[in-house]
């Protein structure tokens, strides 16, 4: 008789809930892009709206959504705000959704072991 492997618990719903509203802001293309050049490193709102080709009022409007959600953070350097993302996983989700597994791989806390596997990122 062999036995089957133990199956993991589904999530919670409250973490279906949390992960499907994350989704929901990444959807925006211009969100998706701005979460994207952050976690390459820090930015200000004009670095970030010359790299989208977006306006300012429309970038700080997309990084308002974002920082309310906890998915980007802020830090005063006199009298700018500089943005960043400090947050492996989202970090590593962002790069696998746009199709950059290597880079992910190379990103803080790199892939996790269920996303890498023993061989290396699934593509």
């Amino acid at each position: 008789m062999t036995r089957s492997p133990a199956r993991p618990a589904d999530p919670e719903d409250d973490a279906l809930q949390d992960a499907a509203a994350t989704f929901g802001l990444l959807s925006s293309p211009v969100r998706l892009h701005i979460v994207w050049i952050l976690a390459q490193g820090e930015s200000d709102v004009t670095g970030l709206a010359e790299r989208v080709g977006g306006s300012l009022p429309a970038v700080s409007q997309h990084l308002a959504k974002l920082k309310l959600a906890g998915l980007v953070h802020a830090r005063r350097e006199g009298r700018r705000q500089v943005y960043f993302v400090d947050d492996p996983a989202l970090v590593t989700v962002v790069l696998l959704v746009l199709g950059r597994p290597g880079e992910a791989a190379d990103a803080p806390g790199g892939l996790p072991a269920a996303v890498s596997g023993p061989r290396g990122p699934v593509a």
